[in-house]
């Protein structure tokens, strides 16, 4: 019998498969970033279509497969259920999705860099002013960069363009 993992995690994509099957990127807070798959979850009848959304914040349960993960169950939490519902915040979480499908390593947990992740979006969907957005979105990119790695801790950018520059040469930097 295969061990089942609780664990928190953020969705930050998906692709369809088969006849009614997803498959899921999650950045979990104990397993770090997997690709996990649910069956029969397109179905009308699937009691995970509506929890298993794109950038929805989740308690998931999962079992390793002998190529990727399963998902058997999830449930939505109160974190980040509104930031979706905002044009900028939607645009925000979705560039960061890519950047950490493109950074993160596969399972290997980083909760640090979770943390630093949830609180950053929480910014973000609490954010109103354009000004607000651009701030918060920098600010999580630096954290994230700081938390892999490729960013000095503790770094103060005197602004907006020299954050964004820094930001800018280390993506180039890692040629990715």
């Amino acid at each position: 019998m295969h061990h089942i993992y609780h664990t928190e995690g953020i969705i930050l994509g998906s692709k369809n498969f088969g006849e009614a099957g997803r498959y899921y990127y999650v950045f979990t807070r104990d397993l770090g970033m997997i690709y996990a798959s649910a069956s029969g979850v397109r179905k009308m009848s699937s009691k995970l279509r509506f929890v298993l959304q794109d950038f929805a914040y989740l308690k998931i349960d999962l079992v390793q497969g002998k190529d990727f993960w399963r998902i058997t169950t999830a449930e939505k939490t109160s974190y980040l259920e509104n930031i979706t519902k905002k044009r900028e915040s939607l645009k925000i979480f979705s560039n960061v999705s890519r950047l950490l499908k493109r950074l993160l390593p596969g399972t290997e947990a980083n909760e640090p860099l979770f943390k630093e992740i949830i609180m950053g979006l929480s910014s973000v969907e609490n954010a109103h002013s354009q000004e607000e957005f651009e701030d918060y979105e920098i600010t999580l990119v630096l954290g994230i960069l700081e938390k892999l790695g490729y960013v000095e801790g503790g770094y103060e950018a005197r602004n907006k363009a020299q954050a964004v520059s820094l930001i800018n040469r280390v993506l180039k930097e890692t040629h990715l």
